[in-house]
């Protein structure tokens, strides 16, 4: 073999390499780009429409995490094989991610047929995979754009498919989402408030507001939920709903839940000492190793006992990574910290995490007050919920109380603490504050 033509041979090899994912065998994210890429030049006399799309497997970590790094790369190999069996001779698919796929069609022409290949992936892909003598699960998200013009980049149709994954993993497991210029002016907007967002962290303008937990019993107040609110001067009162998803995904919460926990923590102080102060963990903290050590020193700057504070966490943070999670809570309470389950119910293999996990407080799911006295499964899941606690030995908090009725008949059932706007809506610090001294001017 002439010299030059072994060189030149092996530098093909190196190319080939360099362009291919060692595990699966697919393309890699440059083989992907460099695809489109020859697809938008080849297009670029008559800009026809293809398609391009990521698909992000849901819950692949837990299941790593279970049956191991070994069983989590069989799974990929797997999934890979199904995807390259489903293209045609026009397609592409590559993996560009730990767990996310990508796909190329270009002859694929308008959303809707886009869609339509999409869910047909997700399909192929709920199918059970083999680990060993044993089977597992995934479903699988996925996010679209369309090539419409010869102005769109790669870098732009890239951005695009995955402004649509984050719609269709907010949707749920198994969504399919194609990217839309509403769609555009939406991922625009969340931009502006996560812009505004940081500036007001950074700031420290976002507040802790306090709605009271009383016992049930004698309708004394025993502690307060902290709820963050923030006000923006352009944007005006932004709805935690909305910021704190945002907060989830722009890497804003831990700042931000820091930020709001030691403006709590200051102003629990100017309480009386039996009250304790309730504080809600997101899902990603309940994975961050740093959680505990994070909060003990925000404690401890400002002077709160941590036996004062209970964390609220809910099953979507301890489904995500049960083992670090699970590590997380032993922290937690093993620094004095009280950890609480909320929205009971609500979850997946609730009775499961009870017996995986251990927990100081449980709070039912206001979705099953609100119809107890009208619904008598609501009614009887409620006392199930009560009786096992009782054998447990946790304490639980029913939520979202509103009428008076509820409140009694919670009380009959053997429930010792509530929480809802009978008792109080969240109120400001310094709000909350001249309450408790009002209620104990009452009482000398």
């Amino acid at each position: 073999m002439p010299r030059s033509f072994a060189r030149s041979k092996a530098n093909t090899d190196n190319s080939e390499l360099a362009f291919t994912d060692s595990l699966t065998g697919l393309g890699n994210h440059r083989r992907f780009v460099d695809k489109i890429e020859r697809l938008i030049s080849d297009r670029a006399d008559d800009p026809a429409p293809f398609a391009l799309g990521i698909i992000d497997l849901d819950g692949f970590k837990p299941i790593n995490d279970l049956f191991g790094h070994k069983a989590g790369d069989d799974i990929l190999i797997q999934v890979a094989m199904r995807l390259h069996a489903s293209m045609d001779s026009y397609s592409t698919v590559t993996r560009i991610g730990a767990d996310e796929f990508a796909f190329l069609y270009p002859m694929v022409f308008s959303e809707d047929a886009a869609a339509e290949k999409a869910r047909m992936l997700v399909e192929i892909l709920s199918a059970p995979y083999d680990v060993g003598t044993r089977t597992a699960r995934l479903s699988a998200s996925v996010g679209c754009s369309l090539f419409h013009s010869g102005d769109e980049t790669t870098d732009v149709l890239i951005h695009k498919a995955e402004t649509a994954l984050y719609s269709a993993k907010r949707s749920g497991r198994g969504a399919v989402v194609v990217f839309s210029q509403e769609m555009e002016e939406a991922a625009k907007r969340v931009t502006r408030i996560e812009q505004a967002l940081r500036r007001a962290v950074s700031a420290g303008d976002v507040e802790p507001y306090f709605q009271p937990i009383v016992d049930l019993r004698t309708r004394r107040t025993v502690g307060f939920e902290t709820l963050a609110r923030w006000t923006d001067p352009d944007l005006g009162s932004v709805p935690p709903t909305t910021f704190i998803p945002i907060a989830e995904e722009r890497g804003i919460i831990g700042a931000l839940s820091q930020l709001v926990l030691r403006k709590a923590a200051q102003a629990a102080l100017d309480w009386p000492d039996d009250l304790f102060l309730s504080f809600n963990l997101s899902p990603s903290q309940m994975v961050d190793q740093n959680t505990g050590l994070n909060i003990l020193s925000v404690l401890g700057r400002v002077g709160l006992n941590p036996r004062r504070l209970d964390v609220e966490i809910t099953e979507t943070g301890l489904m995500s990574d049960p083992i670090s999670a699970g590590k997380a809570i032993d922290d937690l309470r093993s620094s004095g910290i009280r950890v609480a389950l909320d929205d009971f119910g609500t979850g997946q293999s609730s009775l499961g995490r009870l017996r995986d996990f251990q927990f100081d407080k449980l709070k039912i799911d206001r979705s099953f007050v609100a119809t107890m006295l009208a619904d008598r499964p609501s009614e009887h899941i409620i006392r199930a919920i009560l009786a096992m606690c009782d054998g447990l030995g946790v304490d639980v908090i029913a939520e979202g109380i509103e009428q008076e009725a509820q409140a009694e008949r919670l009380r009959q059932f053997g429930c010792v603490w509530g929480q809802g706007y009978l008792f109080g809506r969240p109120a400001s610090a310094g709000a909350t504050l001249s309450g408790l001294r009002e209620t104990l001017r009452a009482r000398a």
